[in-house]
This record gives structure tokens, sequence and C-alpha cells, in this order.
């Protein structure tokens, strides 16, 4: 099945509905449909063919999702990478996998003039103007383009990791993996057909394109959510009377402070979901403070599979929140019910051989034993383009493929998971082990904490903090955190966080800026 015969439901099943409200107004998912077909017209009759890779570089808007439903129509496979990324990424990425056309905006393709691998993709399309050595493409037409007949495993869509830790490595998602993780996000994020949702992440828009929710684009720099302006935003919260909103905790950072600073409720609001990085409980509450009437959950994922686990603010107990404080980690929640989910003994950096399943599950941890945190599923990413990094992140049991996540936890009495943080960062020494989720989160509920971290620097235990106060006082944190074992409390006015979310702590660049 192709992925985007899901995206036509809409405009067969209520086509005046809107699919997509963005800057430029309100495009219907009949329109969107229309669309898609004249532009993937215009892709064929330029020679392209089921299989050519095409890169496109376009911000969030209609105009994006109307071209991807039209690559997808053809069987082409989309090409993303990071709007935050920068030209080396851009070139590596294009290296690894080198595209047979770009489509991109008129300002993207000033990319060319820096980029001679953006020089040699063969093709080259613009939307939304006119570009030199680009062929325009128009969303009007009277074409009625066929939709591909796609297996399963049919490329679809291929995006990149960061590459902070090394190369980029290229997650290939099938028409199968697109298919499967829709119908999880469906479940978790309780996707209704005639809601109304700011859609903040760009996989997110494809789940409520095939579930006929509404797309609201927010008017904001989306490739620093840690840095938007939130006055707009919420206004168009207020304006469309928006219903749910999924979005990275930094993002709804920015809108709850700015709530909280106006004495604003965006009372219209009922469901709230964060993720892709971290969501203390300090977030969630102000969120349920601006947003009275929202379920507000924390989702925990990855690129390789979105969900894994998720928890609702109200299911966070006084004792929950009180091991929080006290060494216990991040309570995650509950597994989503299409995972499997177990825990081994952490051994990240070394790949793992073949078990049958009788040594894995004599291996796999038990209830409150801290290992690392392995899942598979319909919607587990079984692989990267080319191989590269299946060997450090994947491993068989019985021929059924698992994916590492390279992410420390375990799992509680309840069933719950709690998070312990990245494996690589955790701290070994003569007093034991000392995971950065542990510090990190009982520091969050500090109200002069903005972020904050745990390293190891020669040999020493070393808490950085990102105040939100010129002149904090560390006694009272200090006291609190006595258990850590920390040597020594550093003051950066600000901590590095990754560029995607803003919101994930850099440890590698934390570690080279303290020296």
């Amino acid at each position: 099945m192709n992925i985007v015969e899901l995206f036509r439901a809409g405009a067969t099943n209520h086509p005046d509905w809107h699919a997509i409200i963005d800057a430029r107004g309100v495009t219907t998912f009949a329109a969107m449909d229309a669309a898609s077909s004249a532009i993937a017209g215009q892709l064929q009759r330029a020679g392209l063919r089921a299989g050519d890779t095409v890169l496109v570089l376009y911000p969030m808007s209609a105009e994006l999702y109307v071209t991807l439903g039209a690559i997808f129509r053809l069987g082409l496979v989309a090409m993303f990478l990071d709007p935050s990324v920068g030209r080396d990424h851009l070139e590596s990425c294009c290296t690894l996998h080198p595209p047979q056309a770009l489509i991109a905006s008129p300002k993207a393709h000033l990319l060319r003039l820096i980029s001679p691998q953006m020089r040699r993709i063969p093709r080259k399309f613009v939307l939304g103007g006119f570009v030199p050595g680009a062929t325009s493409l128009s969303l009007f037409g009277d074409a009625d383009i066929a939709i591909a007949k796609m297996e399963a495993d049919s490329p679809a869509l291929i995006t990149f990791t960061s590459g902070s830790t090394g190369q980029p490595k290229a997650a290939l998602r099938t028409h199968g993996f697109l298919i499967a993780q829709y119908q999880a996000l469906r479940t978790s994020l309780n996707l209704t057909a005639g809601d109304c949702d700011l859609s903040t992440l760009p996989v997110f828009v494809l789940a409520n394109l095939a579930a006929g929710v509404t797309s609201v684009i927010p008017k904001a720099d989306l490739r620093f959510p840690g840095a938007i302006a939130p006055a707009p935003v919420v206004a168009q919260i207020q304006r469309h009377r928006l219903l749910s909103t999924a979005a990275s905790p930094a993002l709804l950072e920015r809108i709850a402070d700015y709530c909280l600073l106006h004495q604003f409720q965006l009372t219209s609001l009922q469901k709230i979901f964060t993720g892709g990085a971290p969501v203390f409980p300090p977030l969630l509450d102000k969120l349920q403070a601006i947003a009275p009437h929202a379920r507000i959950v924390a989702v925990y994922g990855s690129t390789e599979a979105e969900p894994i686990a998720k928890i609702a603010w109200d299911e966070i107990t006084d004792d929950d929140r009180k091991a929080m404080r006290n060494s216990g980690g991040l309570l995650a929640g509950k597994p989503v019910p299409e995972i499997q989910l177990r825990l081994l003994p952490d051994q990240w950096g070394t790949p793992i051989a073949p078990f049958t399943q009788a040594e894995f599950d004599a291996l796999c941890l038990l209830t409150n034993e801290p290992g690392e945190i392995v899942v598979r599923g319909d919607h587990v990413l079984p692989g990267y383009l080319h191989g590269r990094g299946n060997e450090e992140t994947k491993f068989q049991v019985d021929g059924q493929l698992w994916h590492r996540t390279g992410d420390a936890g375990y799992v509680d009495a309840l069933g719950r998971l709690w998070l312990l943080g990245r494996c690589a960062a955790k701290i070994r020494d003569a007093r034991g082990m000392l995971y950065p989720f542990t510090v990190e989160c009982a520091a969050s509920h500090d109200p002069d904490v903005k972020r904050a971290a745990v390293v190891q620097q020669n040999e020493q235990r070393v808490l950085v903090i990102e105040w939100r106060e010129p002149q904090p006082s560390l006694k009272e944190l200090k006291a609190d955190l006595r258990w850590a074992g920390i040597d020594e409390v550093r003051t950066l006015k600000a901590i590095p966080v990754d560029k995607r979310h803003n919101a994930k702590v850099d440890y590698p660049a934390l570690s080279k800026l303290l020296g």
C-alpha cells in the first residue's frame, strides 16, 4: 500500500475540510490532492521514475506536504535534512546518498552557490518562485496521475541523524513503516477527524493528514524551537480555538512562560503532547496551569522508534515526584501497546551478537534493575541506509530484529519505564555509577534552574547550571543533591543543546566547552 492513499482518504471523505492552515491561508483536503497530482505530473514529465530520490528543502507549509504527496504518489523517495543543519552536514548527507532531484524554495536554492554537492544534483525544481537553472513547479494543473503501487518494504522517506558523534546516519522509512507509525501515533495522540492541531513536528503533520485532522502551522521559525517569539503562536491558538498540539519541550516552555507572564490561559486546548527530549515535571506543571482543560502527555521516543512510552500529567503521583527528586530518574510511563521493550545490561558501545530467545530472556533485567533500553515493533526502524550504524544499534533474537536506543533506564513494579539518560553520558568512578537524569531531573525542580547537566571532568563530578536568575542561591540545591556526590558546581550562560529540538543536552559539546 502506498502511504499517499491514507492522505487521499481525506479528499474522498471530507474534501472541503481544512487540511492545512499556514501563512498563505487555508488549503482543503481536495485542494491538497489536486495540487499533489499536478506536481506529480510535472515531475513525471521531467523524467523522474519510481525509486529516484528527491531532496526536499522547504519550510513546513501546505506546499511542502503537497510536494511530499506528489513524491509518494510516483513512488519516489523523499530525502529530508533538518532545517537547522549547516553546509557541512548537508554535503555529508548528499555524499552518503546522492539525490537525483532537488525541490526547494527560492531561498534554499541559494545554497547551490556554496555547495558543490547540490550543484551536482541532475534535476532541480523550485516551488514558489523563479530561480535560474531550476524548473518552476505549479500547484495547478489537470493531471490525474495514478498512484504507484508500492510494497510494504518500498522506500518512502530518508532523514538523517545529527552526526554530532561522527558521520550522519540515514534513517530509511518504508511505506509499510510510515503506515505502522501512523497507526501507533493515531492511538497514542488520540487523533480525531475534525480536530484542529497546532503542528510543529513534520512527521506529525503526515499523521494528521491521514487522520483528517487540520494542521495549523505556527507563525514561528521552527529551526530554533527554543527561541521562537511566543506571542504570534499564542494568538493563533486563541484565534483558531485549537484543540491540540505536539511540540518540543523548548517550544512549549516559551509559550508557557509567555502565558504565565501575561496571565493568559489557553482554554481551547484539550490535548498537549511533548517529547523529542526529556520532559521534566515542572514543565508539565506549567502547561497544566496555562491549559487547565488539556490532558498533558509526555511522550518518549526517538527517530528510530516514535512513540515508545508516554505518561500524562495527572498520572504522576506525589510518590513519583518524590522519587524524581531523589535519584529515581525521569518517569516516562508505560510502553505503548505497539512496542516490545526490554532492559539489557548496559554495554553501549559494544556490538551485540545474535541471541536465541532463551539466551535473550535469561539476559533481560528484572524489575527496578537499570540497564540499556531495547525495543522492537512494526514502527521501529529496522536499519539504516547502506547498513551504516546497524552494527552498533541492531541485534537479532531468533531472527527478529531489535533496536538499541542508547538510553538507560529501568522498569518499575507497575510496568512503567523510568529514564536515566544516555548510556554514553553516565559517570562511572570509585563511588559507583551516576546517570545524568537522576541529577538533572532532581535539579529541574529548583525554580531558579533553567537547565542542568552533570558530567565528569578530571575525575570530578561536575554539575553545570544554566540559571534563570542572575544571583541564585546554591545552598538549598546542594543540600537536595547531597546524595549525588557532586564535587563542583559551575555556571554557564547557556548549556549546549541539540539543534533539532533545542532541549537535549549536547554532552560532547558541553565537555569541550568546559575544557
